[in-house]
């Protein structure tokens, strides 16, 4: 998945997928569904992740748009962040937060050069990109996996696709949920993606 491209939510009802975007957007597709079928089951999920996201759809468009808080942008690495003053560099987008280690990590850590907080972000990005490819996968299997629980948990050959997801075989992935609701197929199919492209 691109996140430049991707919306950020996704809304269905039932099986048909009824919006996607901000989550101003798909809050506004979820109420005017329930405008038009009271008894709509609604559900709304965070698009990278699958994460359920819950949105109070009571009174009209305006009431629910007027509930959801202004977009935020998250802060990378290159954007400058306003934070209260305090430790950690804010205006580097630096944040402090409590960390425990045993005592050889942390006398491991006073000898590096640059102290304690500039090793661990220095193992942090090796990390990073040791792990981007398997990290891509993982989390790609994760988000398709909840979408697929939450969505087809009762749909025919949901357990074996579930096992083909995370064998990496996409060819059988597909198959097993050609026959599933076109718009749940597709999402699922779109998160899966980049599961299947495992680095040599």
């Amino acid at each position: 998945m691109n996140p430049a491209t991707d919306p950020a939510y996704v809304a269905f009802e039932g099986d048909r997928r009824i919006g996607s975007g901000s989550l101003r957007d798909v809050a506004r597709a979820a109420r005017e569904a329930l405008d038009r079928r009271q008894d709509a089951s609604i559900l709304v999920f965070e698009s990278r992740s699958s994460a359920p996201v819950d949105i109070d759809l009571r009174g009209s468009v305006d009431d629910v748009l007027a509930r959801i808080p202004p977009a935020t942008i998250p802060a990378d690495e290159e954007t400058v962040v306003a934070a209260p003053r305090g430790p950690g560099r804010p205006k580097l987008g630096v944040v402090a937060r409590e960390i425990t280690l045993l005592p050889r990590h942390w006398d491991w850590l006073a000898q590096q050069k640059g102290g304690a907080s500039v090793a661990i972000r220095k193992l942090v990005d090796e990390a990073r990109r040791n792990n981007e490819g398997s990290d891509r996968v993982r989390l790609a299997q994760e988000a398709a996996y909840r979408f697929m629980s939450t969505m087809a948990g009762n749909r025919p050959h949901f357990e074996e696709a579930i096992r083909a997801l995370f064998a990496g075989d996409a060819k059988r992935f597909e198959q097993l949920i050609a026959e599933w609701p076109a718009d749940v197929r597709d999402h699922a199919t779109r998160l899966a993606v980049p599961a299947f492209h495992r680095e040599a």
